[in-house]
């Protein structure tokens, strides 16, 4: 590695400290090699910029939960007001406050990260790493970035958000009372709409950062549409001794465990003499729209697309949580799947939850899932009573029966 006029021999370099590059180069430290982290982040254009640790620490997992909780909190309150509790109707919210204490979070994170790296004896250098040749990297120090789904947007709207679907945002304009002036165009009718709003949320996505990293000069492959990494089942490259995990490689989950889980395993492979690849099949995760939705495994339409909708048995239901009774919430959505294979046991392919606590729910399934779970496994436990996870094993109703699937009592 170069590093100015510096130049460092290592036996790993990792270019990104987010969940996957740090998680790998701490495992490689276990087998007592030469490691260093190169992490840099490129100012917004607001000149925003963020600690070690990657999407999920910084801007991504961590903040998002939090700030998830906040907005839950406030439909406890209205909750509250059922279940006895004299609730003021004015109650106020402050956003200085929420903030200051998620910043205040991901800065012990940031803080935590670089402590492990030294006490791992990790070298962590705050600076943008690019390929020279394919055995050189340059480091420039800062001075120098289903019906699930529909289920759940349901919900959201019958709580208050309005959701303009198929539309591409055209321009903003801000008026002198302060208001945004939107227009956007539809997409179907190629009609153009503009209304004014006091907020806009833009959430576009991510694009990996590889445009300079110089990856052509070491011979890396990327997808040309995604610019993405493009690597095999072991995370290698198209260069054989360079590796990428994590969300910058094509056709891989963008979630912070995989990231981890495939970093120590890459260690282990090239300093442990293991043998043991990351297996992306049946990983868990969960959205957390007011409604969460976990799901594990594969969905409706592509077990159909690989088995064929005759060897294919959906078994569902509809159902309402009980701390939804007392206040009388009006949801519909609450929704359970489970797609199968038709024959013997019934092989669980995906499980789908959209309800409460559907990440906390989800991650039980998802260890039954990888132990090969059957639909007979499944019915035959015993649920816990009162719960919405109950509800999984309880489901007996198949789509291809055409019977009402929601859920009438015990």
């Amino acid at each position: 590695m170069e590093r100015g006029a510096d130049s460092s021999e290592y036996d790993l370099i990792v270019i990104g400290g987010g969940s996957g590059g740090l998680a790998c180069s701490k495992e490689a430290a276990k087998y007592g090699k030469k490691v260093a982290v190169l992490d840099f982040v490129s100012p917004s254009p607001q000149g925003s910029v963020w600690g070690l640790g990657g999407t999920c620490v910084n801007v991504g997992c961590i903040p998002k939960k939090l700030m998830h909780q906040a907005a839950l909190l406030r439909e406890s309150l209205k909750d509250a007001k059922h279940f006895g509790w004299n609730v003021p109707d004015n109650i106020n919210f402050s956003w200085e406050t929420l903030v200051t204490a998620v910043q205040n979070h991901v800065r012990s994170l940031n803080w935590g990260h670089r402590i492990q790296l030294h006490d791992k004896k990790v070298e962590y250098v705050n600076a943008k790493g690019s390929f020279l040749d394919s055995h050189t990297i340059k480091a420039v120090l800062k001075n120098g970035t289903e019906q699930m789904a529909q289920l759940a947007t349901d919900y959201m709207e019958s709580h208050g958000t309005r959701i303009i679907k198929q539309c591409v945002p055209v321009r903003i304009d801000k008026a002198d009372d302060g208001l945004l002036h939107v227009t956007w165009k539809d997409s179907v009718t190629g009609e153009s709409r503009k209304e004014p709003f006091e907020t806009v949320l833009f959430a576009i996505g991510r694009d990996p950062e590889t445009s300079q990293m110089n990856l052509e000069k070491a011979g890396v492959q990327l997808d040309q549409q995604t610019k993405k990494i493009i690597a095999n089942d072991k995370e290698q490259t198209s260069v054989p001794h360079i590796f990428a995990i994590g969300d910058v490689v094509q056709d891989r989950p963008e979630l912070t465990p995989v990231a981890i889980r495939a970093g120590k395993l890459l260690a282990d492979r090239l300093f442990g003499g293991s043998d043991v690849t990351m297996d992306y099949d049946k990983v868990a995760t969960t959205v957390f729209t007011p409604l969460e939705f976990g799901t594990v495994g594969m969905s409706e339409e592509k077990a159909i697309e690989r088995y064929g909708e005759d060897n294919i048995e959906v078994y569902h239901a509809f159902y309402k949580p009980l701390e939804f009774t007392v206040p009388e919430r009006k949801v519909e959505q609450c929704y359970i799947k489970a797609v199968c294979l038709r024959e013997g046991d019934q092989q669980v392919l995906g499980l789908h939850f959209l309800g409460p606590s559907a990440g906390e729910v989800i991650q039980g399934f998802s260890a039954a899932m990888r132990c090969g779970l059957s639909y007979h496994s499944l019915s035959s436990t015993v649920g816990i009573h009162p719960t919405c996870a109950e509800e999984v094993v309880k489901m007996h109703i198949t789509k291809r029966s055409g019977d009402d699937p929601t859920v009438t009592g015990c």
